[in-house]
């Protein structure tokens, strides 16, 4: 599986630009994919704070993850525009009926697929050797650019995970 995504992230964002990720329960289809960067493109476009324009970027990675990213260094993002950007992904949610705000399912590369997994059967799934500790993790958790570059696809071992798994480990 090709992880090559940080080509795709903006280079003159700055590192601490803020990032929200929000990880679909399904794969989307081809035809939903194009809609989709077609939508997240044209909100990142007229994305606006207070009436000012947010420099934005809105896309979607492995046809799973939509990633949403605001430079603040310009313009800051405050609670309503931060309401318009959930509002679209809502939107999005019914449109595609698909859950994009369960943070209770992890996504994680299993024999070169993204496969999700309830968090509640990440023990069983480590005991049962079908991941281990160096299996690579979607920690949907980082909050910056620097942080998707650096600390979005993580072994296990690497994550806020491993304090959860010491024992299994």
């Amino acid at each position: 599986m090709n992880l090559d995504f940080k080509k795709y992230i903006p280079a003159h964002f700055n590192d601490n630009s803020r990032v929200w990720i929000y990880q679909s329960s399904r794969a989307f289809l081809e035809n939903e994919v194009e809609e989709i960067e077609i939508a997240l493109s044209t909100f990142a476009t007229n994305w606006k704070s207070h009436g000012a324009i947010v420099k934005g970027f809105g896309a979607l990675f492995f046809n799973q993850f939509i990633l949403l990213m605001a430079d603040e260094t310009a313009t800051g993002v405050s609670g309503c525009s931060t309401d318009s950007s959930v509002h679209l992904i809502k939107q999005l949610e019914k449109q595609y009926q698909v859950d994009l705000f369960n943070r209770h399912t992890m996504a994680l590369i299993i024999k070169d697929n993204i496969q999700t997994i309830p968090l509640t059967q990440l023990n069983y799934a480590i005991e049962n050797e079908l991941i281990t500790a160096d299996t690579l993790y979607f920690n949907n958790t980082v909050l910056t650019k620097k942080e998707v570059e650096e600390k979005w696809i993580v072994a296990i071992k690497k994550s806020w995970l491993s304090s959860k798994l010491k024992s299994t480990i």
